[in-house]
């Protein structure tokens, strides 16, 4: 069972594990928990661009009033995950090549700017590992969702050797954009599976406490990926202009 709207679907499934998690959830405010959990279905690669979010069914997902939802989408609309379509709804926003390049701009302050102040070994690098390990084995199993999911919770984990909280609030919003860009590229696992290794190549480096090493490389990493996504970004933007 879907709901269909202009083209893309919300999974009945979906609605359901927001169900489960809106009642074991403690966050400072309704809206905010809501908002939390729609973010966290975008990091995990469960809400595509272009996929319509009906207020009904949303609200009885997450247990919450028609004005609670809407300051939900508020909020996420301030920060670029959806947008309002006059007439028809509210939607998982689609970027384009100039929100691709920005984000880049703001995954080099923050995680570049985490190595660089890096004490190594940290307890980050544990969370760091265990995602390498995630994305090997989701690779293995050829599940390019699970391999996009890992890849998140690495780059999550690189910005928390910062041990600034208000860093890794702001990196939880650039992965949800992040995850957009990565549905439109046609073939997720041929994007995915190079990074892997890089990722692999990175957490060893930092393993040995060498956070200069990991710099270099992720710098170079950033400059890859920056420029593959925003390709694919300007290629999606003409498809649906």
């Amino acid at each position: 069972m879907s709901l269909r709207a202009g083209g893309s679907e919300l999974q009945a499934w979906v609605l359901a594990d927001l169900s489960r998690d809106s009642r074991v959830t403690d966050r400072a405010s309704a809206a905010e928990r809501a908002a939390d959990m729609l973010r966290e279905r975008m990091i995990d690669g469960y809400l595509r661009p272009g996929t319509r979010l009906p207020e009904d069914a949303l609200g009885e997902a997450l247990s919450v009033s028609r004005n609670t939802l809407r300051e939900a989408f508020r909020l996420l609309t301030h920060e670029r995950l959806v947008e309002h379509r006059l007439n028809r709804g509210v939607f998982v926003r689609r970027l384009g090549p100039d929100d691709v390049h920005d984000l880049y701009r703001l995954r080099r302050l923050l995680e570049l700017g985490a190595l660089a102040g890096a004490v190594l070994p940290a307890p980050a690098l544990d969370d760091a590992r265990r995602a390498v390990e995630a994305g090997e084995l989701a690779a293995a199993r050829d599940d390019h969702q699970g391999v996009g999911t890992s890849n998140m919770h690495f780059h999550a984990a690189i910005v928390s050797l910062s041990a600034s909280r208000r860093a890794q609030e702001v990196m939880r919003g650039v992965l949800a954009e992040l995850r957009l860009v990565f549905h439109e590229v046609d073939d997720p696992m041929r994007l995915h599976e190079p990074y892997l290794r890089r990722n692999r190549e990175l957490l060893t480096v930092l393993e040995r406490g060498d956070p200069a090493a990991g710099e270099r490389i992720l710098g170079e990493y950033l400059d890859d990926a920056e420029a593959e996504l925003a390709a694919a970004a300007e290629l999606n933007q003409h498809d649906h202009g």
